[in-house]
């Protein structure tokens, strides 16, 4: 089974219609419509601006617009439905790299920590009196 775009084109060229043509009674522009005819879905705009496209284009060329609809809703499905491949997540230098750079990350932290910790210490010459000095000792005061 054709792809939705591969199956467009295919209909357009059997109309004999040029896609500038189709550019110009759809007022799409030639560059969109060259990505819905190459199945490129993710460079435009959104899904709904897709379906605005696919409807415009099956009227330009003579296609039935539900029909056009129909086959990118089961394209999209069948997308949708493939599995991923699997792609590891990294080798093991990139995560290694990684690794050094959340260390590196954390002892600049605690360096900065620590320089703004003394750079932010108050700076006065006084110190504390101590308790001794103000206070005469009791037995001496009992005396007088």
């Amino acid at each position: 089974m054709d792809s939705i775009g591969t199956w467009l084109r295919r209909e357009r060229e059997l109309r004999n219609i040029d896609l500038v043509e189709v550019a110009d009674r759809t007022r799409i522009p030639l560059q969109q419509l060259e990505r819905l005819e190459d199945d490129r879905f993710a460079e435009l705009p959104g899904e709904v601006f897709v379906k605005g496209y696919l409807r415009a284009y099956a009227r330009a060329v003579g296609i039935s617009p539900e029909e056009v609809l129909g086959r990118f809703a089961n394209s999209m499905r069948s997308r949708d439905v493939m599995p991923a491949p699997l792609v590891p997540s990294g080798t093991a230098q990139e995560r290694s790299g990684r690794f050094g750079l959340a260390i590196a990350l954390v002892v600049f932290a605690v360096l900065a920590t620590m320089a703004m910790s003394f750079l932010l210490r108050p700076r006065t010459n006084e110190r504390p009196e101590q308790l001794s000095q103000t206070r005469a000792p009791a037995a001496s005061r009992a005396l007088v």
